[in-house]
């Protein structure tokens, strides 16, 4: 029965170090760190690895409900399987019983409404900024020239890719706008 913790920021900007120490004062003997959003359960491999890895009896730690998940529907199934394996997460919320599952509940979803109050905030200043012209998008990162001049060549959709390290249905997409244009 072992206690471990899971810490978890949106960006690679953003810092872990106050999840962190705050998880091992707790008693967590490992904590595991991710710099991934919260908004999906996919490619979040540090909490697939202690989804697996955690077994009767331990308990998974977080600082906030909202570290482990921002959609309601993720956290219900977190907890869910973390309850089906006999791990109990450290919370001051006991999931068995009616009002504790709706407060479990309730807290994700203010954690949902706040990401989506996000992203409202983010298309207003993006649509603002476009508006006066300054918001242009981010940076092309594939050089289509380049992916017609190697197709020119006669290499295929597979061997562009591997050659400039992006996905093959990238090449293709790119490849398709050309001809659109």
């Amino acid at each position: 029965m072992s206690t471990y913790g899971y810490a978890r920021v949106s960006t690679i900007d953003q810092d872990l170090s106050s999840q962190v120490e705050t998880l091992k004062a707790h008693g967590c003997e490992c904590v595991r760190e991710e710099k991934r959003s919260g908004t999906s359960r996919k490619d979040r491999t540090e909490l697939g690895i202690l989804m697996d890895f955690l077994k009767e009896g331990d308990t998974l730690m977080v600082t906030r409900v909202d570290r482990l998940a921002r959609s309601i529907g993720d956290l219900q199934d977190i907890v869910r399987d973390l309850r089906q394996k006999g791990v109990a997460t450290e919370q001051p919320i006991d999931t068995s019983t009616a009002a504790g599952k709706a407060f479990l509940d309730m807290l994700g979803v203010f954690a949902e409404f706040e990401t989506n109050l996000r992203k409202e905030r983010q298309m207003e200043g993006i649509e603002k900024a476009k508006a006066r012209g300054v918001y242009k998008g981010r940076k092309p990162s594939i050089d289509t020239a380049e992916i017609a001049r190697l197709k020119a060549e006669g290499l295929g959709a597979t061997a562009i890719a591997e050659r400039l390290g992006i996905g093959r249905a990238s090449v293709y997409r790119c490849l398709a706008n050309a001809h659109q244009s």
